[in-house]
């Protein structure tokens, strides 16, 4: 979600997908050429990112976990959004990718009444596709918020979502284009707490051009993930959802068949190790460090004993 990978994302160029784009990212090559169909090789394993520098250290850490196990490993990161990097994960271009459960399993079922953790798993490997699975989510969790200034919750009396309708202003949203219609955003707002907001799309997941137009008033509100160290850094408030709207999002590996029971041990053997105190440790040393995910993820899988 930042630019400087989480400080870091750079715009990167389009994955056709049909008439699909990918949305503005953080790598400078493309890591799928379009209209690619070619598979990974059958004993190379395909690690797929989000364009959000937070799931690229966490699918680096997944790749070279797997490599310190003796499996050859294939990065494809910086793919898109869910609509561009699931159905390659489908085609089999790529073979492993982290994601978040609750934002997952709305991507599939929209309509679905599951609001805990425990029931997004049990309700998620119905709603995959076949051929897909699930591995052991993380503790840590990376959602959805709507966060604004602290001016502006003190100003108008603002902590909550519930808050929001009492607002006379308008109230323009800076987030990813695909937060017009997901059922936590522009139209989930409306539909569960009666609150009318406009989009500002802003591709970087919440990264430093979001931040930078919340900072400056060009949006009263921005969807910032939660792990992110922007929001203590700035002294943001992110709103308190009352009525559960947006869904638990714990980190979560979505496999194909190709990953079999020694790689999906070793994948869930760092998830183990990956609480909400490290993610927000990790994207930190993204943000401020400007460290690599190469860099991070190594640390990380040293200090947790997975390699050496």
């Amino acid at each position: 979600m930042f630019t400087a990978k989480r400080g870091r994302l750079a715009v990167m160029g389009a994955v056709a997908i049909g008439a699909m784009v990918v949305l503005a990212g953080c790598s400078s090559s493309d890591p799928l050429k379009s209209g690619s169909t070619a598979k990974a090789s059958g004993d190379t394993i395909a690690i797929g990112s989000q364009q959000y520098y937070s799931n690229e250290i966490i699918a680096e850490a997944y790749a070279q976990a797997l490599e310190n196990a003796g499996f050859k490993v294939d990065r494809q990161f910086n793919i898109g959004q869910r609509s561009v990097y699931l159905p390659e994960l489908q085609k089999g271009t790529i073979d492993v990718i982290p994601d978040y459960s609750g934002s997952l399993l709305q991507y599939y079922d929209a309509k679905t009444t599951a609001k805990s953790e425990s029931d997004i798993e049990s309700a998620l490997p119905d709603a995959l596709p076949s051929g897909l699975r699930i591995l052991k989510a993380a503790a840590a969790t990376d959602q959805d918020t709507y966060t604004v200034t602290k001016e502006f919750s003190d100003k108008n009396n603002v902590t909550s979502l519930a808050d929001l309708k009492d607002y006379k202003g308008s109230l323009v949203v800076g987030a990813n284009a695909e937060f017009q219609t997901r059922p936590y955003g522009i139209t989930g707002l409306k539909s569960v707490y009666g609150t009318t907001a406009t989009l500002k799309t802003i591709s970087d997941s919440g990264g430093a051009n979001t931040v930078a137009a919340l900072k400056n008033g060009q949006v009263q509100l921005a969807d910032i993930y939660s792990a992110s160290p922007a929001i203590k850094a700035n002294d943001f408030v992110s709103l308190k959802d009352p009525e559960n709207m947006i869904l638990p999002q714990q980190v979560i590996p979505v496999v194909d068949k190709k990953v079999d029971a020694k790689a999906a041990k070793v994948i869930e053997s760092v998830n183990a190790k990956l609480t909400q105190s490290e993610l927000i440790d990790l994207n930190t040393k993204s943000v401020d460090d400007k460290s690599s995910a190469a860099v991070i993820a190594k640390a990380f899988l040293k200090d947790a004993g997975i390699v050496k």
